[in-house]
């Protein structure tokens, strides 16, 4: 019998939508009034989003350079498992599965379905079905193969792109309407601005938290690696300029709420983009960025549902999933039953309401999985993992990889710091993982002795 394997057919152009689909999503709309609040000007606003940029950079030569080595399906798992072992590895797709990607795969398609029901002028009650018929529709195209899902991907993210496009342009080259005059400006107060080396340190650091959350989804990419033309040159590239294109995308975003609304508006506003539109093309422009935020949210969509299920696959591939998950379907070549049980998941979480608070429990899992990857680089090097002569080398490490990985223990810190009830609920949802790799484990290696 033919084991079917996964087929390369993404170039360095869908490689590089796939990272940039999948970090901007819904985060680059809400997140700067946070940032706003929390540095209380707007140079230290625009400090926080390109000192984010940076470790996002960083982030992407570290992944680049772990892609290059080993090219593999489920990306992030193979790296943990080839440096440290089964079971760090199994604890983030069990994460993955049970919240991070599932949750997260719930919660956007109910933003997108929030936004997509007002731009239709339909009631709130149409959101969860419509959130519904997104999660099934965009599985099935991941199904059907991964030229029609990173297609579809490729084609919403040049759309979201150019929503962004005309909101910055509109920002830096027409005169105000007038002020946004919607009841999404919400009754701030004042704003403290930080004095001193001290002061700023402190604000800068709280502001990271929501600027790394918003440029996290990068290292997704690496696990569609065995599906890319010549990956170990071809993944690199993708890396590497998705992450400055959503460098710049972001910069260029606050420049145009700043410009639009001033700190103070920003800080106070409950929908930035919106009203950023509202100030330069009035209703028309809160309408067209409302489709882009649909857009984005949707495209964002395809992404995850795409990468994350090359995860579980893997793990099954391994013995250390349902079996039934590790196989691809012979024609489209996809990992159907992964796809499938994957957006299960999510439609349930969608439908019993309990995606934010998970979400919320495990939030800050995502950095831990973050820097304790990016420090397998250390592993590899160390070992000579995967090393060729050829190979894509991160240029800045080992000095850029330890900023990275101390950046991702300061969003750790910074979450449970902020919210200790959720970060121990989040931690014993982990630990609830012990259990189940346990039996996966003893069955995996009873199955290897039963064929012996």
């Amino acid at each position: 019998m033919v084991q079917v394997r996964y087929a390369a057919r993404l170039g360095t152009f869908s490689g590089t939508m796939l990272v940039v689909g999948g970090i901007i999503g819904a985060g680059i709309f809400l997140s700067p009034a946070v940032v706003a609040q929390r540095v209380g000007t707007a140079s230290l606003t625009l400090g926080a989003w390109g000192l984010g940029a940076v470790v996002a950079i960083i982030g992407g030569f570290v992944y680049a350079e772990l892609g290059a080595r080993l090219p593999r399906a489920g990306g992030t798992y193979v790296y943990l498992r080839e440096a440290y072992g089964p079971l760090p590895a199994f604890l983030y797709g069990w994460a993955l599965f049970l919240i991070m990607a599932t949750g997260a795969i719930a919660a956007v398609a109910m933003t997108g379905a929030n936004y997509f029901a007002e731009l239709l002028g339909w009631s709130a009650a149409s959101a969860r079905p419509l959130a519904i018929g997104l999660i099934v529709v965009l599985t099935l195209l991941n199904v059907l193969g991964v030229q029609v899902g990173a297609t579809a991907g490729n084609i919403l993210t040049l759309l979201k792109l150019t929503a962004i496009a005309a909101l910055v342009l509109a920002a830096l080259l027409l005169d105000p309407q007038g002020a946004p005059t919607t009841i999404e400006t919400a009754v701030a107060a004042p704003l403290t601005v930080p004095t001193g080396a001290a002061g700023i340190a402190v604000a800068m650091g709280a502001a990271l938290v929501p600027v790394l959350f918003s440029f996290g989804g990068w290292q997704q990419t690496n696990a569609v690696a065995e599906e890319l033309v010549d990956p170990q040159r071809t993944l690199p590239k993708a890396l590497v300029f998705g992450v400055l294109i959503v460098a710049a995308t972001y910069l260029l975003v606050n420049v145009a709420y700043l410009r639009a609304l001033g700190v103070e508006g920003l800080a106070a506003s409950r929908a930035p983009a919106a009203e950023t539109m509202q100030v330069f093309l009035g209703p028309i422009g809160r309408t067209l960025i409302t489709a882009g935020i649909v857009t984005s949210t949707v495209g964002f969509l395809t992404m995850v549902i795409l990468m994350s299920a090359r995860v579980y696959q893997a793990m099954a591939a391994d013995g250390m999933f349902f079996r039934g998950m590790a196989s691809l379907h012979p024609r489209t070549q996809t990992p159907v039953l992964a796809l499938v049980a994957q957006g299960a998941v999510a439609l349930l979480l969608l439908l019993t309401g309990t995606y934010g608070q998970l979400l919320d429990y495990v939030v800050f899992a995502d950095w831990i999985f973050f820097g304790s990857t990016a420090a397998t680089l250390f592993v590899f090097r160390a070992r000579k993992i995967g090393e060729t002569s050829d190979g894509f080398r991160s240029p800045l490490h080992p000095w850029g990889t330890i900023l990275f990985v101390a950046a991702a223990l300061y969003v750790v810190a910074g979450s449970i710091w902020s919210n200790p009830g959720n970060a121990a609920r989040g931690a014993a949802l982990l630990i609830a993982g012990l259990p189940v790799y346990a039996y996966w484990r003893s069955k995996a290696r009873s199955e290897v002795g039963g064929a012996s």
